[in-house]
This record gives C-alpha cells, sequence and structure tokens, in this order.
C-alpha cells in the first residue's frame, strides 16, 4: 500500500458502468487521488495484485462474477487483505449489507453516490487503515509475535515471528485451517477477557495464545508464544495422575480463578468446568475448591 504521503492515494474503482466509472474518476481526480478503473471483478483482481491500490470502491451487482466474490478472493491474498474495500450498490437492504461486511468489506454506499459523502469516506478509511499499518509494521520490526484474527478464527495478518514460530512447530495449512483457527473461534466465543489464554498441541509442540484485546469490531488482537519446557499444570497432571484439561482446571483454580474464568480461558463452560472440579477433589482427596488450591499452589512451589 502506498505509505509516501508526499503520493497520491490510489484508487482502484470496480462497476461495470462506463458512465460510473467516468464520473467518480473525475471527482477524485479533482481531490488529487490516482485512479485505476475495471470493468468487471476478475480485471479487478489482476490489477490489484499487480499495483496494490490504497482503497477499492467495489460495485456489488456485476456480471461474471459479483462484488461480494471479489471482495472474499481480496481477503484470501495476505497481500492484499488489509486493503480498505467501500461497496458501492443500490442494494440497501439489510441482507445485503451484511453480506458485505461479511465479505470483507470495512463500509457500503448506496447509488446514486454523492460525491462529497464518497470522498469524506474514502479519507476517513485511508487515515485509518495507515495507523493500522503503521501499528502492525512497529511491531515487525520491534520482533513481537503478535498476529490479529476475525471472530471466525482467520488470520488478517501477522508480524513475521508468528510466521516463523508456526513453521517450526510444523504447523501446515490443514493444521492451521481445522485446529488453529476452529480453536479460537470457539475460544473467542466465549468472550475471554483481556491476558487470558488458550493451549494449542500443534503437530510438534505446545503453542500458547493470549488475548490482548479488540483492534476493531472484528479484529482480535492476539499473542502466540510457544512452550517447550514442561510447566505448571503438567507437574500437577503427573503428581496426581490428572488429565491434561483436569490439570489445567487444577492450575487455575490454584491461581484464584472462578469457574467463570476458567471457563472463558479454556474455552468451555462453567458446567463443565465444575464437573472436573468434582473429579480433581476426590483425586486429591479433598473436599473443596479452597483445600485443593493449596495442596495444588504448594506442589507448584516445591
Amino acid at each position: 500500500m502506498n505509505n509516501n504521503t508526499d503520493e497520491r492515494d490510489l484508487v482502484l474503482i470496480v462497476d461495470d458502468s462506463a458512465d460510473t466509472l467516468s464520473i467518480l474518476n473525475e471527482a477524485l481526480e479533482k481531490e488529487g487521488m490516482e485512479t485505476l478503473v475495471a470493468l468487471e471483478g476478475n480485471q479487478a483482481l489482476t490489477i490489484a495484485q499487480k499495483m496494490i491500490p490504497d482503497i477499492i470502491l467495489l460495485d456489488a451487482v456485476m456480471p461474471t462474477i459479483s462484488g461480494f466474490d471479489v471482495c472474499k478472493k481480496l481477503k484470501e491474498n495476505p497481500e492484499l487483505r488489509s486493503i480498505p474495500v467501500i461497496f458501492m450498490t443500490g442494494l440497501s437492504d439489510t441482507e445485503n449489507v451484511v453480506k458485505g461486511f461479511e465479505a470483507g468489506a470495512i463500509d457500503y454506499i448506496t447509488k446514486p453516490i454523492i460525491n462529497s459523502e464518497l470522498i469524506a469516506r474514502i479519507r476517513v478509511h485511508l487515515a485509518s487503515s495507515r495507523l493500522a499499518l503503521s501499528a502492525q509494521s512497529a511491531l515487525d520490526l520491534a520482533g513481537q509475535y503478535v498476529f490479529a484474527v476475525d471472530k471466525l478464527g482467520a488470520t488478517l495478518w501477522s508480524t513475521p515471528q508468528v510466521n516463523h514460530l508456526l513453521d517450526r512447530a510444523n504447523a501446515n495449512k490443514i493444521w492451521l485451517k481445522n485446529s488453529f483457527n476452529n480453536e479460537i473461534k470457539r475460544w473467542l466465543e466465549h468472550e475471554p477477557a483481556q491476558g487470558m489464554s488458550l493451549r494449542l498441541a500443534s503437530p510438534v509442540q505446545t503453542l500458547k495464545v493470549y488475548f490482548l484485546g479488540m483492534a476493531s469490531n472484528n479484529e482480535y488482537l492476539l499473542r502466540l508464544v510457544h512452550q517447550e519446557s514442561p510447566n505448571e499444570s503438567s507437574c500437577l497432571k503427573k503428581y496426581w495422575l490428572l488429565t491434561n484439561r483436569e490439570a489445567e482446571v487444577l492450575f487455575w483454580i490454584a491461581k484464584g480463578k472462578t469457574n467463570r474464568d476458567i471457563g472463558q480461558i479454556l474455552g468451555t463452560s462453567p458446567r463443565t468446568i465444575n464437573k472436573h472440579s468434582e473429579k480433581i477433589y476426590k483425586k486429591l482427596g479433598v473436599e473443596n475448591r479452597t483445600t485443593a488450591a493449596a495442596k495444588a499452589l504448594r506442589h507448584i512451589q516445591h
């Protein structure tokens, strides 16, 4: 994307109407922006890959391939997914608006288009996009293991360090799609609090994901770490012959977390945590949470 403020903003306009392209091209050039135009979706995808625009104005209804499908393809491409997309549409009903956002658009504007409104929205989204890109670049340079996902667990962006760590963990595409993304999606559905974590078993090592917060309405900021040495829950598991999940629950009980907190951390319900707790008490030979926590703490500290 264009990061030099001395250069003109590059806008790709995609519409099957030559008249619309001409009107928008003229309006944007008057505002000091540089434009690219495409009459259909596949042409737009080819242009975007070669030129990488700063923002895309995309007609929702086009022949051959719809704007919704074009947007999905853009978001599947790591080099293009961060480009903000504004839908231009005569379809203002809720179903199509939602469909546009689900495809990955950041905004929509209905036809007939009011040029002043469109230009204002373009400037707002360009500013937000540059701010997000600057933050991501800073994380890259600082060597942080940080990445962002959407509500479905799909990765929106990641620092190079995250990619290196996943490579070391032998995280192939099948595991990333079927395990990594799906487990993160289920975890996020429980609305984890800031600082809570999710443990993931990759093909060769254990990874841990920490929830850092929300970067936007559909962008969850996460940190990835690896655990190569034995951890405290593993020690608890071996000492009392607990299952993996029982050891994790006992660890968080020892840290003073409630069943609701533990459920959020581990991505399950408080009722399930309560069932695990009852089994833990029996194995430890205790009757309540307080005594279980005390025994676990003594063992961890030793």
